[in-house]
């Protein structure tokens, strides 16, 4: 029997986690009743990643797919999932896991983000002279992840019609929000719409809404917006939905297996294929052993 567990990020906030369990429950019926659909959290919530495993293997599943329900590549989805995936290799070596990858830069995306301004009033194909989008992330200590949000802002700026989309961040690293805006202002900008790239509510989105009223009084000239978190969408179904397709077709692509200007190279280069491919991984477990003790040293950001 297959099984599909999905892993939330798991918050402090309980509305958070009832968010993403309602969310989970609402994909259930993709599945026939022959596949099993169970959730489970990295943090703050039960049960647990390895938890969650111990639920399928119960319940009969010989094939785990693990979905992470997380934005971007990080340390959790990079060193903390694969690391209770080994665990339970050991423990029931009878059963087959596949591993999915997490949302990432999917074209949906950009269709949720859209939404999202659409909704507060924003006409995206001809929107106000000087209005500034600042798309916000949560920031961490992962260069890659950090990166993403820069390349999701950038391609926002290229599917609207918007003159300043900037990114910013929530903690951890800069820009923070208050150098955002600055950011924004110093382009010119008179209105600034902030747009939260969060997955479901908690105790960073809820703090963003209190700020809204000392940055309108600090810049009283400004007119300032915050649009909906990215969260709840029905496409955001269909992103988990191809993440779980993948996985099951044992199709997953990393961020670099998705990269066109790799594969148009690669059809002439692929007698080095071998070579480069060997390094690649082992570049990759280096860095991954860098930022675990960063993220280990900057665990305690709040959620």
């Amino acid at each position: 029997m297959k099984a599909i567990l999905f892993v939330g990020h798991g918050s402090r906030d309980q509305e958070g986690n009832k968010q993403v369990r309602e969310f989970i429950d609402a994909m259930r019926r993709t599945w026939d009743d022959s596949i099993l659909v169970e959730p489970c959290f990295l943090e703050f919530e039960r049960p647990s990643v390895n938890q969650g495993i111990e639920v399928c293997v119960e319940k009969g599943a010989d094939h785990i797919v693990v979905i992470p329900i997380m934005l971007l590549q990080a340390g959790h989805s990079k060193i903390h999932i694969p690391a209770a995936i080994d665990e339970a290799k050991k423990k029931y070596p009878f059963v087959q896991f596949t591993y999915g990858r997490p949302i990432g830069i999917h074209e949906e995306t950009f269709e949720i983000l859209k939404t999202r301004l659409a909704e507060i009033g924003e006409n995206l194909d001809c929107p106000e002279e000087d209005t500034a989008v600042l798309l916000l992330g949560r920031g961490g200590s992962d260069p890659d992840a950090n990166s993403d949000l820069y390349k999701i802002a950038r391609l926002l700026w290229e599917k609207t019609n918007y003159k300043i989309v900037e990114p910013a961040f929530m903690g951890v690293t800069t820009p923070l929000v208050n150098e955002g805006i600055e950011r924004c202002l110093k382009l010119g900008a008179k209105k600034v719409i902030i747009l939260p790239y969060f997955l479901f509510t908690g105790i960073l989105i809820k703090r963003l809404e209190e700020m809204m009223v000392p940055f309108q009084n600090q810049y009283s000239n400004i007119e300032f917006k915050l649009a909906g978190y990215f969260g709840y969408h029905p496409k955001l179904q269909t992103i988990l939905i191809d993440r779980v397709e993948e996985a099951i077709g044992d199709e997953v692509k990393m961020n670099c297996d998705t990269c066109q200007y790799r594969l148009n190279v690669m059809e002439h280069v692929h007698h080095h294929h071998h070579d480069h491919d060997h390094e690649h991984h082992e570049h990759h477990h280096h860095h991954h052993d860098h930022h675990h003790n960063q993220e280990v040293q900057k665990a305690g950001d709040g959620r």
